[in-house]
């Protein structure tokens, strides 16, 4: 979804079919990142038709925190999960610039779920955590002001996602 508010999608399906995403009814502002994800069968003579909400958010909500007071009778509040990294593997392995063995190369592979490219989900959740850690720096003058990264010779930097 291009949106930040939330939107509403449809699906209007009678059996017998295949249910894809690709069936369900959305705006121009909406992308459907994989159509061809089955949601379900439906057995001829039957149909369904749905209304659901959608919104792009952070984290994950239980369907508790996604019931409303004022929602229709037959309103269904599922889960929300709003994360799309899948899977981060690390590995750190000895490393050699020059003749000085003294470092460490990290490799880090993150998975998602085609909403987010894996660079981007790595400079954002590295933003994510300098902010929180920028509340304990900022308590004292001493963590302010203390330059503590000392000068290296520049490495050529090798990224691998």
């Amino acid at each position: 979804s291009y949106v930040e508010d939330e939107k509403m999608i449809e699906l209007d399906v009678e059996g017998p079919a295949e249910v894809t995403a690709g069936d369900i009814l959305t705006d121009s502002d909406i992308e459907l990142v994989n159509p061809d994800h089955y949601l379900f069968t439906i057995a001829e003579g039957h149909s369904l038709k749905a209304t659901m909400t959608v919104a792009k958010k952070r984290g994950y909500i239980p369907a508790e925190g996604n019931k409303q007071d004022d929602a229709p009778v037959g309103t269904l509040a599922v889960d929300s999960i709003y994360t799309p990294v899948k899977k981060v593997n690390y590995q750190v392995e000895p490393a050699r610039v020059g003749s000085n063995d003294g470092f460490d190369k990290l490799t880090i592979e993150i998975m998602t779920n085609g909403t987010i490219i894996p660079e981007d989900a790595l400079g954002l959740s590295a933003r994510v955590l300098i902010e929180h850690l920028n509340l304990f720096t900022d308590l004292t003058e001493v963590a302010k002001t203390t330059d503590v990264m000392k000068e290296t010779e520049k490495v050529n930097d090798e990224k691998i996602l």
